[in-house]
């Protein structure tokens, strides 16, 4: 129903008469003349050998530098051997007292040995000669196999980009379906490109969406950029290479460490389709605490006297109030539940509660003190922090404490230093200050032009805080707190439901704990249903309305709204409900806790 109407019938090529176009090609396919047979093959061997010679021109298959891979290959071995076991960027078993099932969290499971998943960042402007194809590897992972291995799949990936972008050049590929593998292509930057190649498993745990997995590389990328600049900037600003490597490496590594649960890696799978990666998510404030809030960000914003500064407020895991643009509110959300709020801080690793909750504490505790997939501490060249020598890794696990002042510490940018961040949107250089009261956690962000020049101090900024705003912060805690319903706050008795609000990239979603209830036919639906609005969306290119219901095999409903950029995402698990219950029951949900945002009236 709603809007599954397929469009029929196809256009004439010819326009009309039979000596039109349509005939002339007709006449040449058909004909059987011997010019026409070797034209029509040359046409094939161009389109199709595009892609493999691009996929083998880095190959050991070229005799003309061959040496030059066997010494590459010397070169990574003999730099992976003088380190020491924890300093090398290879994968380990993480010992953990307690193997939790990834199908408890919801994710799809990977072993690490370099078999089920490839993750590679390459520029297409590098390595464009005999020889150099190694320049335009800029991250590969796992970062122990063969560099010819590396060639072949960024080559391949080079090629599929090639290939399609003659029919779509605005808009290259996006996912390639393989029989043993599924590639999901992401374009970073301009000629920046992030791949992923997932081994295709008969395990139905290994079902995923390729919208989830392409915002897991989204997500990496804008997290990469907060912390460090564009890519293409750390590449003008050393040609070689080598200064984007050193970033790109143990950062995207210490990423996937949070993916990653004794020897495997968990990617989203079915079991966590109603929830959304790089959204935020919201804490819904009664009128009195609104104004509390309201009050206790005009303190902040004054904390720096006359000079304009961000803020971000969190409770618990849950955002409270911004005034950053969407974008940079998302990513510097992101990373301060993964590394910042209260439960992070306790967890001792990212807590992440969209993504984990579920996980059990005895796994936490075991991953805390396990070794790391990257564990190098070691300085390397042109880091961005206050020390030249340094390497800034923000997302390193229990690097971040709360100091005796309330402010949270951490010598992540170095002894004594300030963390700093970019704002995609002012394009503009802050310093990072984040202060925690019991689950309340505020993050202040002061514009580093003002330190350099002496206008400011971050002492007296903190001062201010202490001084001004502890009161308020004392009593917009209490207030929160108090009306404070628990993780199952947003649940709705009979309902397992996600809400998306695209522009203002803010979701909702029922508690995971319930989620978890659902059955397994359920949330493959829901799955299946979120692929084909995932496909309409990327057919149509343009916000449009529509309604798709699915009926599960165990006969529960998934069933998905769209409307004005806000998407609304349930599952129905009443047997008996025929579809006419399922969409009046959408429809009071809708009018109860949406405003009437999906109705259909």
């Amino acid at each position: 129903m709603g809007n599954e109407t397929k469009s029929s019938g196809a256009s004439s090529l010819g326009g009309g008469g039979g000596g039109g176009f349509r005939a002339k090609m007709e006449h040449y396919v058909y004909s059987g003349e011997k010019k026409h047979v070797l034209a029509g093959i040359g046409i094939f061997t161009v389109i199709f050998g595009i892609p493999w010679y691009l996929m083998n021109r880095g190959s050991n298959n070229h005799r003309s530098h061959q040496d030059y891979m066997e010494k590459a290959d010397k070169a990574r071995k003999a730099r992976l051997s003088s380190s020491s076991s924890s300093d090398k960027f290879s994968i380990k078993a993480l010992d953990s007292v307690v193997r939790v099932h990834p199908q408890a969290m919801g994710m799809a499971s990977m072993n690490s040995n370099g078999e089920s998943l490839k993750l590679c960042v390459f520029d297409l402007r590098r390595g464009q000669n005999e020889g150099q194809e190694l320049d335009k590897i800029l991250f590969f992972y796992p970062p122990d196999v063969s560099f010819s291995t590396q060639l072949s799949v960024i080559g391949l990936s080079e090629g599929l980009i090639t290939f399609t972008r003659l029919f779509s050049p605005e808009a290259a590929c996006e996912v390639i379906e393989a029989e043993r593998h599924s590639h999901v292509f992401y374009e970073a930057e301009p000629d920046i490109w992030m791949v992923m190649v997932v081994e295709k498993n008969k395990e139905i745990e290994a079902i995923w969406r390729v919208d989830a997995l392409q915002k897991v590389l989204k997500e990496v990328h804008s997290l990469f950029v907060m912390f460090h600049g564009s890519i293409r900037s750390l590449l003008d600003k050393e040609p070689t290479g080598g200064l984007i490597r050193s970033h790109l490496y143990p950062f995207i590594t210490d990423y996937l460490n949070d993916l990653s649960v004794g020897k495997k890696l968990q990617l989203p799978s079915f079991r966590e389709t109603l929830k959304e990666r790089g959204t935020v998510q919201m804490l819904t404030l009664a009128r009195d605490a609104a104004l509390e809030v309201q009050s206790l960000v005009g303190v902040l914003d004054s904390c720096a006297g006359t000079l304009r500064c961000h803020s971000l407020i969190l409770f618990h895991d849950l955002l409270v109030s911004t005034t950053l643009s969407p974008d940079d509110t998302v990513d510097l959300f992101t990373y301060s539940v993964m590394r910042l709020t209260s439960n992070a801080l306790s967890s001792g690793t990212s807590s992440w509660s969209y993504l984990r909750k579920g996980t059990s504490l005895s796994q936490t505790s075991s991953r805390s003190s396990s070794p790391q997939l990257v564990g190098s501490s070691d300085p390397l060249p042109l880091g961005n922090g206050n020390d030249a020598g340094r390497v800034i890794r923000p997302l390193q696990h229990n690097k971040w404490s709360k100091g005796k002042d309330g402010f949270l510490v951490t010598d992540i940018w170095g002894k004594d230093a300030t963390p700093t961040i970019w704002l995609q949107q002012s394009q503009e250089r802050v310093h990072l200050l984040a202060y925690q009261h019991k689950c309340l956690t505020l993050v202040l962000l002061v514009p580093t032009v003002a330190i350099v020049n002496g206008e400011l101090d971050i002492s007296f900024v903190k001062h201010q805080v202490i001084e001004n705003a502890s009161a308020k912060i004392l009593k917009v805690e209490e207030k929160l707190s108090k009306g404070w319903g628990g993780e199952n706050a947003y649940h709705v008795s009979g309902y397992r439901y996600l809400l998306v609000d695209n522009d203002m990239e803010v979701s909702r979603a029922s508690p995971s704990g319930k989620v978890a209830t659902l059955a397994k036919e359920t949330l493959l639906a829901i799955n299946k249903l979120r692929e084909t609005v995932d496909t309409e969306k990327s057919r149509t290119k343009q916000e449009k309305e529509m309604e798709i219901c699915i009926r599960a095999k165990n006969n529960a409903w998934a069933i998905a709204r769209l409307t004005r950029g806000k998407e609304l995402y349930m599952a129905l698990e009443k047997a008996s409900d025929t579809l006419l219950d399922a969409t009046d029951s959408v429809q009071s949900f809708s009018n109860r806790y949406c405003n009437g945002t999906f109705s259909m009236d």
